[in-house]
């Protein structure tokens, strides 16, 4: 998704080697971490951002900050990167799935199906730039008294309706890594308004903090992680900030004349999305899956399940309940059983059978992006065709 790095990467780099200061506490607060902490705060419009070294620890992190541990359930989606469902598992808690909705984000009516008088957080994630029903989902969360760990790895600098994902929920956490709308190979963050829960996880992504020199705080220091991100990823995460709205905003300019090619069609349809005007991510749901494979194979296009590695079903130590040791399986001391069943999650199954993306080009210049769509219209055309001749 991200655009190609390039000469602001390679100067903010050149400047930190020179420097010869590659720590990112080495400068303190007018290095380019801090810079980049500071304007991604505001851009999210939160109060504070803390930058980690993966997307992955990120959301570690934010549960650890909010307390989530030993004999608490986290409701994650059935569709997702596997970390979503690991990171609940690494601060003690257990990994309760949910199914999504054809907006292939968790789905509300389930999320209330699932919550047990154990439950203490849910982690909506926005996938592939497609956003949750944050209102609904924040909602049911105070409703029972529930936390919101945002999971807007896949939609760093994406809007819901006023805001900017990632600042919605009580915490938000994004990732940095190759496939997304900012890179710097690796590297991740962790976003909230809440002062505890922002020492907490500076504490817990520095066992260093109690040396660092921040401001005095309440919070009981505690043992941790090393989760810090050096002073070279935060200088490309710099220079990459300002090349973001743009890249979305191309995205936003060519939604709809993409999803119109769908639009009308007897055989498929654009995906629901919870906030069309702002929409940057496109993906069409077949009624047929065998249709939907064969659009798959179009360039620029791909059906969901058939990529694996966000699906359910491939999580292997996630459904098999494997720790790295057996007595510190979160499993064993979780107060219920929890089963992984496919046959729970089939709606799931269903719509990613069925569901395929399609690519919006923040890559492409207009003219190939012009064949793309007429790429599109001829698969559609074609996939039309072949349903008309099987009727017949």
């Amino acid at each position: 998704m991200m655009r190609a790095v390039g000469l602001r990467e390679l100067l903010n780099l050149g400047v930190v080697i020179a420097r010869g200061d590659l720590q990112r506490y080495a400068r303190g607060q007018d290095g380019f971490t801090a810079r980049f902490e500071q304007r991604l705060a505001r851009l999210v419009g939160v109060r504070h951002a803390l930058t980690v070294n993966s997307g992955s620890n990120a959301l570690i992190a934010a549960l650890a900050a909010a307390g989530i541990g030993p004999g608490d359930e986290v409701l994650v989606p059935a569709y997702t990167w596997v970390s979503t469902a690991l990171a609940p598992l690494a601060v003690g808690a257990v990994p309760v799935l949910v199914n999504i909705d054809e907006s292939l984000t968790i789905d509300p009516q389930d999320i209330e199906r699932k919550i047990t008088p154990f439950t203490r957080a849910i982690v909506p994630v926005h996938m592939q730039n497609a956003v949750c029903d944050m209102d609904t989902i924040m909602a049911i969360a105070r409703r029972h008294r529930l936390l919101v760990i945002e999971d807007a790895c896949q939609a760093v600098g994406v809007r819901y309706k006023d805001r900017r994902v990632g600042g919605i929920g009580d915490l938000g956490v994004f990732s940095f890594n190759q496939h997304k709308n900012m890179s710097a190979g690796e590297g991740g963050a962790v976003l909230t308004n809440d002062d505890r829960w922002f020492e907490r996880a500076r504490m817990f992504h520095d066992p260093g903090a109690f040396i660092r020199g921040h401001a005095p705080t309440d919070e009981p220091l505690f043992s941790a992680l090393n989760c810090r991100v050096s002073e070279l990823t935060g200088a490309v995460l710099h220079a990459q900030l300002g090349r973001l709205e743009p890249m979305l905003g191309t995205l936003r300019a060519r939604y709809p004349g993409v999803a119109q090619i769908f639009a009308g069609q007897p055989h498929c349809r654009p995906s629901p999305h919870n906030d069309p005007e702002n929409a940057v991510a496109l993906s069409v749901i077949f009624d047929d899956p065998q249709e939907a494979q064969a659009f798959g194979q179009t360039q620029g296009a791909g059906r969901l399940i058939d990529t694996g590695r966000h699906v359910f079903t491939n999580w292997e130590a996630v459904l098999n309940k494997r720790w790295f040791h057996e007595r510190m399986n979160p499993h064993q001391w979780a107060p219920r059983e929890i089963r992984y069943r496919a046959e729970d999650h089939q709606a799931t199954l269903d719509i990613l059978a069925r569901t395929c993306r399609v690519s919006l080009g923040a890559r492409y210049p207009a003219p190939v992006m012009w064949l793309q769509k007429e790429r599109l219209r001829a698969a559609i055309a074609r996939s039309a065709a072949q349903r008309v001749g099987a009727m017949a």
